[in-house]
């Protein structure tokens, strides 16, 4: 009880002398008591504050990555108050740590700790934030830089994967201030879920992360830190999903480029300017999205041959490029000195023929990466009904095997669709499915004289493969020469000796489940 009532004493000695003592005083006494202790004190302690400067308008960036690396150690372990917050637009949770708490973390072996102070601005409602971090003073000068870095690397990693995804597309003004309107990116599709076969699958996730971490690596050999992506298959072969799965796996931001609704290539760039880092630049069916990919070569001619008819005709011509998107501006927009505007950016082209793209768009340093999107294999197959129904495994997928490696393939998007339309019951959807993969293995002929039968009438209908078998060769045959030719060869004989074996595995099989 004496110690706590000299302790009081000394407290009011105090308070009378910093109301009697001149201001100037008390605050000389004060920085040589804390000169004093910081002398005795083996921590050393350096202050972060929210803004730079005495304006209060230049944000510290350093400030928001302690805040963010503080969220990623989860503090909640060693501090005793947290702040919780959740925006509108997300599920998510964030807390940051409670005005003047302290959060405690080790670094090389040494105790460190970070206290959020928050002090009142006199005479005004606005609060004056920063952290403070405290380690240890004789080894201040090896440990403070590393852990910085530390805390920035983790600090941005955290943000890239927990801040909220969006998906964009250009609304016809790239030339002002933003050409980009937004919503949400909350597509489902992950890797996990895609109908790719696992080959196919792993090399694209080690390719695209080699890319997100090599920064270094693309800075030391001088390149643009973008990588690009060809995509190209028959509708429904999962392009549109596969670039949803590659922005969930990165995290990214989606810009869905409509050229269509681009001006001229000024427009063009703008756009481009726009977009932050970490994301990925769509452009769908590049092929048929403007008129960009056709014969080189035949416009040479033509315009060679209107130039010996009329030159400056030809010059007008020319000068009609600048009023929409040429494919000189595409491809400064995917490789040129505009494209390295940014980093850790990435550029998918889509489109169902291959072929019919300019080889200029899709040579290596543009086009990295030519991915063949095309019919379920196998283990595609099985991804498939797991999604759908739940199953990994069924007693027709033996059946399945055999109408696959048989030519009967179908697309992820018409398997899909099957499995969906009969998800109720496992045993018929999975029958669906093979109803069409024969009736693709019987259609091959059938459609190619008279379009009879439809892939998606007979998997709505199994028994109708029943009624195909049952029609006789010759009365198919009949009519035209080249209908002849068909019953002469022996393709639609070994169709049909292919199907009705099928078909008595199917009926074999369903009998021992007693269906």
């Amino acid at each position: 009880m004496e110690i706590l009532s000299q302790i009081w004493s000394f407290l009011g000695l105090l308070t009378v002398l910093q109301n009697v003592l001149p201001t100037q005083l008390v605050s000389l006494l004060h920085s040589f008591y804390e000169s004093i202790q910081d002398f005795f004190s083996p921590y050393s302690y350096f202050e972060i504050p929210e803004f730079n400067g005495y304006c209060g308008v230049d944000v510290n960036d350093l400030y928001r990555h302690v805040n963010l690396y503080l969220n990623s150690i989860n503090s909640s372990s060693t501090c005793r108050r947290l702040t919780l917050s959740r925006s509108k637009s997300s599920n998510r949770i964030s807390y940051t740590v409670a005005p003047n708490q302290m959060v405690h973390d080790d670094f090389r072996g040494h105790h460190l700790s970070w206290t959020h102070q928050v002090d009142n601005v006199q005479d005004s409602v606005e609060e004056k934030r920063s952290f403070t971090l405290k380690l240890p003073k004789r080894h201040r000068l090896e440990l403070l830089n590393p852990y910085l870095e530390k805390v920035t690397a983790q600090a941005e990693e955290f943000e890239r994967i927990s801040r909220e995804r969006r998906l964009f597309t250009n609304n016809g003004h790239g030339s002002y201030e933003s050409g980009w309107s937004s919503i949400p990116f909350h597509h489902p599709s992950t890797f996990k879920t895609l109908a790719l076969e696992p080959e196919l699958k792993t090399q694209l996730m080690d390719d695209l992360t080699a890319f997100s971490e090599g920064k270094e690596f693309y800075h030391k050999i001088g390149r643009a830190w973008k990588r690009g992506y060809l995509l190209y298959g028959p509708p429904g072969s999962g392009k549109s999903s596969l670039i949803a799965a590659m922005a969930n796996f990165l995290c990214y931001d989606v810009y869905d480029l409509e050229l269509s609704k681009v001006s001229d290539n000024s427009e063009l760039r703008a756009l481009l300017i726009q977009t932050t880092n970490r994301s990925i630049i769509v452009i769908e069916d590049i092929d048929c999205s403007i008129n960009l990919t056709g014969d080189r070569m035949t416009k040479m001619r033509n315009n060679q041959s209107v130039h010996k008819k009329n030159q400056h005709h030809v010059i007008g011509n020319n000068t009609e490029d600048n009023g929409r998107v040429t494919l000189s501006g595409l491809l400064n927009f995917t490789d040129g000195l505009w494209s390295c505007c940014g980093e850790e950016k990435v550029i998918v082209f889509t489109t169902n023929h291959k072929d019919n793209v300019d080889p200029a768009l899709v040579r290596c340093g543009r086009m990295d990466m030519h991915v063949s999107l095309g019919t379920c294999g196998m283990h595609a197959f099985r991804v498939l009904v797991k999604n759908y129904l739940g199953l990994d495994s069924h007693v027709l997928f033996d059946v399945v095997e055999s109408c696959i490696r048989s030519g009967g393939t179908l697309t992820p998007a018409h398997i899909g669709e099957i499995l969906l339309r009969n998800r109720r019951d496992a045993d018929v959807a999975v029958k669906a499915v093979l109803t069409a993969m024969q009736a693709k293995i019987l259609g091959a002929e059938v459609d190619a004289t008279e379009g009879r039968h439809e892939y998606d009438e007979l998997a709505r209908t199994p028994e109708s493969i029943g009624r195909i078998l049952m029609e006789s060769p010759d009365n198919l045959s009949e009519g035209s020469p080249e209908k002849k030719k068909k019953k002469e060869g022996s393709t639609w004989d070994k169709n049909v000796k292919l199907l009705v074996r099928l078909k008595s595995l199917t009926k074999s099989d369903s009998g021992r489940r007693g269906v």
